[in-house]
């Protein structure tokens, strides 16, 4: 939990930092954010490389390990469907959103283009929300419920931002599983998309 606020803490003081002008105009926010990935990552990489597990993981995957990212795809869309029933968005705009899977640079883009600026912005929020969420609740959430529904939550960041915390909660052995998990959720991304917003 300590880690999960002090990523959150991290994070307001960035937005804080932009929106006051606090760092230098030629600091470049989004090639500091890239080279910050590589390096968590790179110590992602460390950690399943060094594991002597590594070979006993790699035999165990089995194609069965495309229901996570197929019970995620499931979830996702029933809670957007169940929210599209209190909001005043139709359900195909809702379920347009909730396939962004946290991909909110994507997504958002692609709902902008074939919907418009507003639904773009809604879809850009929430994809940055899961984000978040997932890297603040993820320990918390780790004690309560079984691993696979931890890595649902991070829907498609499980391969990049959230996968430095997925990998210390759960431990490296389902490092493999959130990669695959990601990549598959990545892939389809705008598939869904561009088939809800075209409903």
């Amino acid at each position: 939990m300590k880690t999960s606020l002090l990523i959150l803490a991290c994070f307001c003081l960035g937005i804080l930092c932009g929106r006051f002008g606090l760092l230098p105009e030629s600091l470049d926010g989004e090639n500091v954010t890239l080279i910050l990935l590589f390096v968590l990552m790179s110590c992602v990489g460390i950690s399943v490389g060094s594991d002597r597990r590594l070979g006993e993981i790699l035999r165990s995957l089995r194609p069965k390990i495309l229901l996570y990212p197929l019970g995620t795809t499931i979830g996702t869309f029933l809670a957007a469907g169940l929210c599209s029933l209190f909001l005043a968005y139709p359900l195909s705009h809702c379920l347009a959103v909730g396939a962004g899977f946290a991909y909110y640079s994507l997504s958002s883009i692609l709902i902008t283009q074939a919907v418009g600026t507003e639904l773009g912005t809604v879809a850009l929020i929430c994809n940055l929300a899961r984000e978040a969420l997932t890297l603040l609740l993820v320990p918390l959430v780790a004690r309560f419920a079984p691993e696979p529904a931890v890595i649902a939550m991070g829907g498609a960041t499980t391969m990049d931002s959230t996968l430095p915390i997925m990998a210390r909660t759960l431990g490296t052995q389902w490092v493999f599983v959130a990669l695959v998990h990601a990549i598959v959720l990545d892939f389809s991304v705008p598939f869904w998309v561009i088939f809800f917003c075209s409903l």
